[in-house]
């Protein structure tokens, strides 16, 4: 029998993990700063969305700094006994997303109170979502290679930052030129819904490089990806 490819070398684990700890640092720091200016300029401009955009880099650093905690150990073994722990505050960090964003939108389409123009708001917006996609596409491929479905699962909530950007930004925009307040709101709740599946997955461990789960998950037949990561029948994180 063939024997199968269990991952990377153990020096090109160790370039991945450092790799990961890089990616998840520059998230953490830029979210922090993303924070303070989004829930200043949603404070100034009275715009709930600006400040519900400030409190998801509040909760998107909270699951970098999950993946932080896992990859701040130096032997192998141990970062794979906290994966487990770690999905499941990816999960919360989701499932709190989705409950603030859901939340906002439902009460800026009850027309709670008007927001002014906020051309601070636009530049983050636009600078966001100019900077996230390639922080999780990074880190996307890394936890690929390397087998990590924590570090799958935070690449999934960086690229909803993104979409949350998109969204704000299109609001803000028509906002402050036709005043089509509701558009935000509409497309922010998609995004409540995407952020529930994603945190339901995380919750379940549901990552196509994850080792599998049972015996039985085991003898699904793998189809192998260029980044050498054993994906199950249904999965797409490989594509």
């Amino acid at each position: 029998m063939t024997a199968l490819s269990l991952g990377p070398s153990p020096a090109r684990r160790d370039v991945l993990t450092k790799r990961i700890r890089l990616l998840v640092a520059a998230t953490i720091t830029y979210n922090v700063i993303e924070a303070i200016g989004a829930i200043t300029a949603g404070t100034l401009a009275s715009s709930t969305a600006l400040i519900g955009f400030g409190l998801d880099s509040v909760i998107e650093v909270s699951s970098a700094a999950a993946v932080a905690w896992q990859f701040s150990a130096a032997d192998h073994a141990v970062r794979e006994a906290r994966e487990q722990r770690t999905l499941r505050i990816i999960a919360i960090s989701f499932f709190a997303l989705a409950a603030y964003v859901t939340v906002d939108a439902v009460s800026a389409l009850a027309g709670t109170g008007e927001a002014e123009r906020s051309l601070p708001g636009i530049v983050i917006a636009a600078l966001s979502l100019a900077v996230m996609p390639f922080l999780s596409a990074a880190q996307r491929r890394a936890g690929h290679e390397l087998g990590s479905a924590s570090a799958v699962a935070d690449s999934k909530q960086t690229l909803l930052c993104t979409y949350l950007s998109a969204v704000l930004l299109v609001g803000l925009v028509l906002n402050a030129t036709v005043g089509w307040s509701w558009a935000d709101p509409i497309a922010a709740l998609v995004i409540a819904a995407i952020a529930v599946k994603e945190g339901r997955d995380a919750w379940q461990g549901k990552g196509c490089c994850a080792p599998a789960a049972s015996p039985a998950a085991a003898t699904a037949t793998p189809v192998p990806s260029q980044s050498g990561c054993s994906c199950r029948p249904g999965c797409s994180c490989c594509s």
